[in-house]
């Protein structure tokens, strides 16, 4: 009996074990995304490259302000391609005040029009389940609503995005 007793636990060390170095692993592996990305900013701002803010970005290109999170680490854009990268410190969701629930990985990759992000890499919605986000839009500047697609058009209310708002980490994107 005591070398069974000796055998369960001596099992269930080793998986809290493993837990905590995957855990410990993951920690290293967001830090040394952050750092590198810090580093970049750094390198950027060096060079003479002042970044505007995210949230004043997207308001240029007729999106609402709120669409990512308050606390990303940094963002690349890159005009010419209008490419966009959204750096995060970790997988994390907001929930905005219509309810709805968006996701976002560490790094969350799309294309910047005016009036939309398209090819979106990175983003989930909450419908039933969770649903990968391919593009949100605004028809129009003067438009209250926005459109988030996920499968299907899911058109909210503008204003729930109007302000950035903080994440809270979640395990898994």
């Amino acid at each position: 009996m005591e070398k069974a007793l000796n055998r369960v636990n001596s099992l269930w060390i080793s998986r809290k074990a493993r837990e905590e170095f995957s855990s410990i692993g993951e920690d290293i592996t967001s830090l040394s995304s952050a750092v590198e990305e810090k580093a970049k900013w750094i390198f950027n701002k060096l060079k003479g490259k002042e970044q505007k803010p995210l949230p004043d970005l997207l308001r240029d290109y007729g999106l609402p302000s709120g669409i990512f999170p308050r606390n990303i680490i940094c963002y690349e854009f890159d005009e010419r391609k209008a490419k966009l990268i959204v750096y995060m410190p970790s997988v994390c969701e907001v929930s905005f005040k219509d309810s709805s629930v968006v996701r976002y990985a560490t790094r969350v990759k799309a294309t910047l029009m005016r009036g939309k992000l398209t090819g979106i890499e990175g983003i989930k919605t909450k419908l039933l389940v969770w649903v990968k986000v391919s593009s949100i839009s605004v028809e129009s500047y003067r438009s209250d609503k926005i459109c988030f697609t996920a499968g299907v058009n899911k058109t909210r209310l503008k204003d729930a995005y109007e302000i950035p708002r903080d994440s809270i980490r979640v395990e898994e994107f």
